[in-house]
């Protein structure tokens, strides 16, 4: 069985505050799981939420004018 994170737990691994991550739960952006009245997050639905969000940047090489 896999780790399930608080939802402090979650927004401390974002790196954001546990407003954001309720946003997420409550528009149903990240998968989360009920426990009774708690709410937790599996660690690999956190994961998978970075890794869908994640931006590569863009490798340009520039060329000097002659």
């Amino acid at each position: 069985m896999e780790r399930l994170l608080t939802v402090q737990q979650a927004a401390e691994a974002l790196g954001t505050g546990v407003r954001f991550a309720r946003r997420l739960i409550e528009e149903r952006r990240i998968t989360f799981v009920k426990v009774g009245r708690h709410v937790r997050i599996p660690e690999t639905a956190l994961a998978s939420f970075i890794t869908e969000h994640t931006v590569e940047p863009i490798v340009t090489t520039y060329r000097r004018a002659a």
